[in-house]
């Protein structure tokens, strides 16, 4: 949620409304939406290419080690899907809009933030490896947060202007001017981070004393993301509502100051609602009444004891309860195992497939990923008796569909998607957890097209990405090149080579070799950093690449993960991919970059092996290089390989004589062609 002007009004009146804080030695509970979103944002991370999920991922650990330094015991809250009443769909798909213009923008080399797409999943990946505490809320998370820091007298670290309207018993940090980074010592022992917090009691009092209670009827009149009546406009024009002094800062808050003054002349909110609904058309005060006061209800107290998840592991959730759904898959929500897109799949039968930094004059990047969702549909699709009181609004009577919100051109459209029928024993999700292992990994296999046999020599914790891989490049709408293929397996020994020289024991060559490679990657990757133009068409090679990845994850989650589900930390890293593309279209080759250090050659050959026969035979055709290509190759002399490594490698076609390692790579080229045209 959120009230719009909220925010800036009181940060603009920082000393009247906040106080200095010394945090340490205390409880936070996070709002973690709203931390994931400012670490991203607000840390120098490259977003144009899909996601620098490291980079990410050492911000979120520093910042939770910051925490651990004060003594300050983190809870981490996250939103869950869609309300059951859906009433904030309008703003999402607002929303939705604007990230589409945010990502074209971006796309173009201009300015924006939007998130990278399984950005949520690392953030819970580095939450589990630093054993922080965190929950994963059946819908929206404020209330629950705002009842469980009431429950424990602790203060709310957010940035969601809401918990400015919330009656906090400890109050409301704001995360901007949450200086974790800056961290000060009492004494020069006891560490603490500097903060400011929001006082409700000097908020009313600059209010000639109003009464708290009043708002919530202000922020629902103001217009949060679960309100915004249109016919509200008729009462704010006509109640000529009192700015009292105003000040250049206050121009630009009129709505927030008009509404606070003139409410504070109220002494409750029933008054109040009454003197609103005088301004309006009597035909329309009634439905007008029920809508404000039914929104007003989301700054009340939950009901939800999310206490009772830190304390013994679960809790009750009456709107989940009502629905009958299993067991299991409650738990699996509340512990961040499933995402929230399973559950507006399952609840709502209608989900949203977020844009990235893609190419908008394509088809979204999600299409490509589509066959993957209508099997997670069908799991799903007899669930509970209880879901055919869900109102569907989307949908047409039919018993398989689900609708879509997804970008088409620079705009969302709602598409209708069948689900696919399974066999009996696969379609009912109750019963799901109690398949055996082999028969859930042959269910993940077979709707990635991918046999069992071709991950054997795979890693376990590179297996799904690995036949991720292998969907998507089965795929033709992928328009994938032998070079973005390469590059993406190169960056997936990111992780392999973070462990090597990270190991515990004695240095050998065998760790120089990885730490020298790893250096040679960080170089590309910054080297893309600093000003590398967007290939348009790359990225939404990668992108379509990414949503096969989620998808594949949360399918391989709801079947309780028959493969290892991978770290995402250091699966994939855009700024070094896209890098590593240009350079292997340029001159360098996969055997020079990987010479020094065999144990990774002999991962990229794995990894390259069980991919390249799911490829199109096109892929390994030999590239044509017009002669003005040639000639400028030669005007630019040294190679970046020698400028970066010290070697020197031929700038020839990939399957030269010179690039032994390119040859490896595809023995039995000709087998493979046949194969391809046979099928």
């Amino acid at each position: 949620m959120g009230i719009r002007g909220l925010m800036s009004f009181v940060e603009d009146h920082s000393n009247e409304f906040f106080t200095d804080l010394k945090l340490r030695d205390t409880k936070i509970i996070i709002d973690g939406y709203a931390l994931f979103h400012r670490l991203c944002f607000n840390s120098n991370l490259e977003l144009r290419y899909g996601g620098d999920y490291d980079s990410f991922a050492d911000v979120v650990q520093k910042f939770f080690e910051s925490l651990f330094a004060c003594n300050i015991r983190p809870y981490v809250v996250l939103d869950g899907g869609c309300d059951i009443s859906d009433k904030k769909l309008t703003t999402l798909k607002d929303r939705a809009r604007e990230k589409i213009q945010t990502a074209h923008s971006l796309s173009l080399g201009g300015g924006g933030y939007v998130c990278p797409l399984l950005i949520r999943e690392v953030f819970i990946q580095v939450l589990i490896k630093l054993q922080v505490c965190f929950v994963q809320c059946f819908s929206e998370a404020d209330r629950d947060i705002m009842t469980l820091a009431n429950h424990w007298n602790c203060p709310v670290l957010s940035s969601d202007s809401d918990f400015c309207i919330f009656d906090l018993k400890t109050g409301f940090c704001p995360l901007n001017s949450f200086q974790w980074r800056n961290m000060n010592t009492i004494k020069g022992t006891q560490y603490y981070i500097p903060a400011k917090c929001f006082s409700l009691d000097a908020f009313c009092r600059h209010f000639s004393n109003m009464n708290k209670a009043l708002l919530p009827l202000f922020a629902v009149l103001c217009g949060n993301d679960h309100i915004n009546l249109p016919i509200m406009e008729t009462f704010l024009s006509k109640a000529r509502l009192p700015l009292g002094a105003t000040n250049s800062k206050g121009r630009r808050h009129h709505r927030v100051l008009g509404l606070l003054n003139w409410l504070s002349h109220f002494d409750n909110p029933t008054e109040a609602l009454d003197n609103v609904l005088k301004y309006l058309p009597r035909k329309d005060r009634e439905n007008v009444k029920e809508l404000l006061c039914c929104s007003m209800e989301e700054y009340q107290q939950s009901q939800v004891k999310l206490q009772d998840f830190f304390q013994y592991g679960s809790y009750v959730c009456p709107d989940a309860l009502n629905l009958g759904l299993p067991e299991w898959v409650l738990v699996a929500l509340a512990k961040g195992q499933l995402s929230p897109f399973i559950s507006d799949a399952l609840v709502l039968r209608r989900t949203f497939l977020h844009t990235q930094v893609e190419n908008m004059q394509r088809p979204n990047a999600h299409r490509i990923s589509q066959p993957i969702r209508q099997i997670i549909y069908g799991l799903l699709l007899n669930a509970s008796p209880h879901l055919g009181n869900v109102s569907w609004n989307a949908l047409p009577p039919q018993p398989l569909a689900f609708s879509e919100v997804e970008r088409i051109n620079k705009n969302i459209k709602t598409s209708i998607v069948g689900a696919v029928e399974l066999v009996k024993d696969h379609s009912d999700l109750s019963k799901l957890t109690e398949l055996s292992l082999g028969r859930r990994q042959i269910l993940l296999l077979e709707t990635l097209k991918v046999k069992p046999t071709i991950l054997e020599p795979i890693p376990t914790s590179l297996k799904l990405p690995i036949a991720v891989s292998c969907y998507w490049l089965q795929h033709t709408e992928a328009k994938a090149k032998l070079h973005h293929l390469q590059a993406l397996l190169l960056g997936m020994l990111m992780g392999p080579l973070h462990a090597i020289i990270n190991s515990p024991g004695k240095e050998d060559l065998q760790e120089d070799g990885a730490k020298v490679l790893y250096e040679e990657f960080q170089r590309v990757k910054e080297q893309t950093r600093l000003g590398t133009r967007l290939d348009l068409d790359t990225a939404h090679i990668f992108c379509q690449w990414q949503c096969c990845l989620q998808m594949g994850v949360y399918l391989n989650q709801l079947l309780s993960t028959p493969l290892p589900e991978p770290d995402l930390t250091r699966l994939y890293n855009g700024s070094l991919v896209h890098g590593l593309c240009q350079q292997l279209l340029a001159s360098t080759s996969v055997e020079n970059l990987l010479r020094m250090c065999p144990k990774a050659k002999q991962l990229y050959e794995h990894l390259f092996n069980a991919t390249r026969s799911y490829a199109p035979a096109e892929l390994f055709l030999p590239k044509v290089k017009s002669t003005s290509k040639k000639k400028r190759q030669k005007i630019q002399g040294t190679n970046w390989s020698k400028n970066r490594m010290g070697t020197t490698s031929h700038p020839g076609c990939w399957y030269e004589g010179s690039n032994r390692f390119g040859l490896l790579m595809v023995e039995n080229l000709e087998e493979h062609i046949e194969a391809c045209q046979l099928e």
